[in-house]
C-alpha cells in the first residue's frame, strides 16, 4: 500500500478530512461508541460527557497504553473535542462532522502547541483516519510502516 498524505497545516492547526458514504449518525457512532472505536483506534472507558475524563486505549501503539482524555465538548452528532496532557505532550483534538445528501465529511483537527513534531503527528493521524476508513469498510488495517516515515516530509514542508 502506498497512501498519499492529505493533511495540511494551517497555522498551528493540523487538519485532515475523510469522506464517508454514510449518515452523520453512523459516522458519529464510529468515533464515539467504545465497541466501534475499538475497531480502528482502541476502546475507551469511563462516563462520557463534557468536562468528564475518559481513558482511551491506543491499540496500535507499543504496549497498547491507556491514556486519559478530557471531553471538552460533545455535541452529537456534529462535534467532539478532547484534550490531554501526558508523556507525549499537550493534546487538543477536535472532530467535526457534516452531512450532505447521504455523504458525511469528517474534519479532524489537532490544535498543536508548536509545529516541531508535525511530521510525526501528521503521519500518525493519516494512519489512524485511514484505519477508521478500513474498519468501516471491513478491510484489513493498514500498516503504520506505510505512513511513517514516508509522510513525515509532507508535513514538515508545511511549517
Amino acid at each position: 500500500m502506498n497512501p498519499t498524505p492529505t493533511g495540511r497545516l494551517l497555522g498551528k492547526d493540523l487538519v485532515l478530512t475523510r469522506t464517508f458514504r454514510a449518515s452523520v449518525d453512523d459516522v458519529w457512532a464510529s468515533v464515539t461508541e467504545p465497541e466501534r472505536t475499538a475497531r480502528w483506534y482502541g476502546p475507551w472507558r469511563g462516563e462520557a460527557g463534557p468536562g468528564r475524563e475518559i481513558e482511551i486505549q491506543m491499540i496500535h501503539e507499543e504496549g497498547q497504553p491507556w491514556t486519559r482524555m478530557t471531553i471538552d465538548a460533545c455535541e452529537p452528532p456534529r462535534r467532539l473535542a478532547l484534550s490531554a496532557v501526558n508523556d507525549w505532550g499537550s493534546w487538543h483534538l477536535e472532530l467535526e462532522l457534516s452531512e450532505r445528501d447521504g455523504v458525511t465529511e469528517l474534519t479532524f483537527t489537532h490544535h498543536l502547541t508548536d509545529t516541531d513534531a508535525v511530521g510525526d503527528f501528521g503521519a500518525g493521524w493519516e494512519f489512524y483516519l485511514d484505519a477508521l476508513v478500513h474498519a468501516r469498510e471491513g478491510r484489513p488495517m493498514p500498516s503504520f510502516d506505510d505512513y511513517y516515515p514516508a509522510m513525515k516530509e509532507h508535513f514538515e514542508a508545511q511549517r
